[in-house]
């Protein structure tokens, strides 16, 4: 088996941050260290005739959240697609529990000598943070994917800008709701601990302050991207204090649809209760608008990520808005810009754009 850079410092008393730079023929390395460590690599055997073609692949690992996520299924789908594209690319992918630091640090760390890079969503978290040093300090190449965690340590952010989003949200909701009266806001947060929740949180509330005093956030509610969970506290809070709009910032769109759909007749989501139906969504005031069937307003609902079961929300008018960033392009830019920096051809970052799916304008799968 070919030795690994981790023996080869090990070997030479160094980090493998040092070593790596010296294997991939890189600067910053004085002429004495260089030379120790290429004497130690060619002792154990690093440059074996035959082994050149084995080392062009790169050891890639994606850490992502487990459950029901539909959006992060999706996600790791595509990045086994993506690096399976490529020849150079040997992948795995890790599911953990979302909203449990101490076991994606652990898996951090299990990782340190098993691979060359590591693209995660994670907590923004102190022992995540601390993995991730350690992965760097180790001569792997990390970088964030979704949700960002901006330490120095890590290589670079693929994903879309989670604060515009919630700002976007905000003006969907400002635009859909009625002018100048004021209306109840229940917002559906997956984690604070993820940074991109709680960016788009802060969004959210910066642009309603700024552009609509009116809509007031009467309701935060922690669901852990669950959709049961998400059901039960829909469920409780159709009982106690309905809003007048919901805004989920995460995963569990399924589980606040289930409850919306049970808690009114199956005729009130029915075409024929939407008259005005072909004048432009954003210019009808939909939640304050009874049906046919019931006197109570419908609730305008703004959530994330295109996903199948988003897709036929959007069709029977359960959502009146998804914004979307797209898994296949974030899944396709990571790959890049982690086997560039394996290759010593580090890529910027990239921030995929933001996209506001209606009813009318869903794309074909």
């Amino acid at each position: 088996m070919r030795p690994t850079i981790s023996l080869i410092a090990r070997e030479a008393g160094m980090s493998t941050a040092t070593v790596d730079r010296v294997l991939n023929d890189r600067d910053g390395v004085r002429g004495k260290t260089r030379d120790r460590v290429l004497a130690i690599a060619n002792r154990l055997g690093y440059f074996v005739p035959g082994a050149e073609s084995a080392s062009q692949d790169v050891r890639v690992d994606f850490v992502l959240p487990a459950g029901t996520n539909s959006f992060m299924t999706a996600l790791g789908r595509h990045l086994l697609e993506e690096a399976a594209a490529r020849p150079d690319v040997q992948a795995r992918l890790h599911l953990i529990e979302g909203f449990d630091a101490n076991k994606l640090a652990k898996k951090l760390y299990e990782l340190r000598e098993q691979t060359q890079a590591v693209g995660l969503v994670g907590l923004d978290h102190p022992q995540v943070r601390d993995a991730i040093m350690a992965l760097r300090d180790s001569g792997v190449h990390v970088s964030t994917l979704v949700s960002d965690i901006p330490i120095s340590a890590r290589l670079g952010y693929v994903g879309i800008d989670n604060r515009a989003a919630g700002r976007l949200a905000a003006l969907l909701l400002g635009r859909f709701l009625p002018q100048h009266t004021e209306r109840k806001v229940a917002v559906f947060v997956g984690s604070l601990a993820y940074r991109g929740h709680e960016e788009r949180e802060m969004g959210f509330r910066s642009l309603l302050s700024e552009e609509f005093p009116h809509l007031r956030i009467a309701h935060t509610l922690e669901i852990g991207d669950d959709r049961d969970r998400a059901f039960a506290v829909t469920q409780d809070l159709l009982r106690t204090d309905p809003p007048h709009a919901i805004y989920n910032i995460g995963a569990g769109n399924q589980g606040i649809a289930r409850a919306l759909k049970e808690a009114r007749p199956a005729e009130a989501w029915a075409a024929d209760a939407w008259p005005d139906a072909a004048r432009p969504i954003a210019a009808r005031p939909i939640a304050a608008r009874p049906d046919k069937a019931s006197s109570a307003p419908r609730i305008v609902f703004v959530g994330h990520d295109l996903t199948e079961a988003t897709r036929r929300l959007l069709l029977d008018r359960t959502m009146d808005a998804v914004i979307d960033q797209n898994p296949r392009v974030e899944a396709r830019e990571i790959v890049k810009l982690l086997v560039a920096a394996v290759k010593g051809a580090p890529e910027p970052s990239y921030l995929p754009r933001l996209q506001v799916i209606f009813r009318e304008n869903i794309p074909e799968p």
